[in-house]
């Protein structure tokens, strides 16, 4: 059985508590729009692809149960609930985007003279519902064009790579999409190991990404963030493939803290650099990765390890979330569902007719 960050079905969602792995397996009812956002806030669940699923699955259960509302009130409840998930985790653009596109939907519906708050609601909640779908069938071809394109560009039937943070199952709605592009390695034979960063200070390569591994039977192996570099210089590392929280429209990259510094580190190396995320991940509305708003984390996860203080008691604490890995350090390419691009080519390959929704 694959593992899954979240469990639904129509009135009912379950989260895996992923602050409680690899100790424990949780899952959490999220009833409403409320929990929907402590549960991306606190990072019960996190991965740009999971945060934005769960904000409007969490809306879809609690329209679901919600008693009827006029027309016009139940338009307002959906938008401000949208704007409100919104400012749970800023970075991630996938939950803004998805905010973006459900509320034009909704006005849309809503000046309709044939539509009711019942039809409305409806079609919110299957909106959402489809996300779940769509999200997994996106992974799979990431998985299946990163694949292909790292065999082109490294002809070796014993891949190595190297990852940072979770980009599988965990979020996702399921395969992931740097992970996924392992997954795909792996089924076709052509996978040799993976380095997992461990993440540090969420350890989420350690916690997640190392316990999908090791439950998926990939070959793998866990080292400190601060060996990254001489991973790369020891261990025949064919491509570092990471995942995105968001990419503007030079193609510049925020992901968790730390991509920037195994973007120089395998450019130095003359290793291929790959970013793995779906176009719901891409803003062509920032046209660099400065104007990207950095989230900071509270200092007791640099501090605390399990509430347990580690660090000096009176020391500063600086914890950004993220970093911005430019465009010419993404030396392999930008893997999408839709294919792989350079860094300068995402732009034109998004705004193309048959991917508008992109814009």
């Amino acid at each position: 059985m694959a593992l899954e960050s979240l469990r639904y079905s129509r009135g009912s969602l379950q989260v895996l508590n992923q602050l409680l792995l690899p100790r424990a397996s949780v899952y959490e009812d999220v009833t409403n729009v409320q929990q929907g956002w402590e549960t991306i806030r606190l990072m019960k669940v996190r991965g740009a692809p999971a945060i934005a699923i769960v904000g409007c699955l969490s809306l879809a259960v609690e329209l679901h149960h919600s008693h009827k509302r006029k027309k016009d009130d139940l338009v307002s409840f959906i938008l401000e609930s949208l704007a409100y998930l919104v400012t749970s985790r800023p970075t991630a653009v996938n939950m803004a985007r998805a905010a973006m596109e459900l509320t034009t939907f909704v006005k849309q519906e809503a000046e309709k003279p044939d539509t009711t708050s019942e039809s409305i609601q409806n079609s919110v909640i299957q909106w959402a519902e489809d996300m779940l779908t769509k999200d997994i069938g996106d992974n799979r071809r990431i998985g299946e064009h990163g694949a292909k394109h790292i065999l082109q560009k490294v002809p070796n039937q014993d891949i190595v790579i190297l990852t940072h943070c979770n980009t599988g199952s965990l979020a996702t709605a399921g395969y992931g999409t740097a992970l996924g592009v392992v997954r795909s390695l792996h089924a076709a034979g052509c996978l040799a190991h993976v380095y997992c960063t461990e993440t540090r200070p969420y350890n989420q390569g350690a916690r997640l990404t190392a316990y999908e591994l090791v439950y998926e039977k990939i070959p793998s192996t866990l080292v400190a963030d601060s060996m990254a570099s001489l991973a790369m210089k020891e261990k025949a590392v064919s491509a570092v493939i990471v995942g995105a929280d968001r990419v503007v429209a030079n193609g510049d990259t925020a992901n968790k803290v730390g991509t920037y510094q195994l973007a120089i580190a395998a450019k130095h190396h003359g290793i291929p650099f790959y970013v793995a995320a779906p176009t719901t991940s891409c803003d062509l509305s920032l046209e660099e990765g400065d104007k990207i708003v950095i989230e900071e984390r509270p200092s007791q996860e640099l501090t605390d390890v399990n509430g347990v203080r580690i660090a000096a008691p009176g020391i500063g604490v600086w914890n950004p979330a993220f970093d911005v890995t430019p465009a010419d350090l993404i030396t392999g390419g930008i893997i999408t569902e839709i294919g792989v691009f350079r860094p300068h080519e995402l732009r034109s390959a998004l705004t193309k007719p048959m991917n508008v929704d992109c814009q």
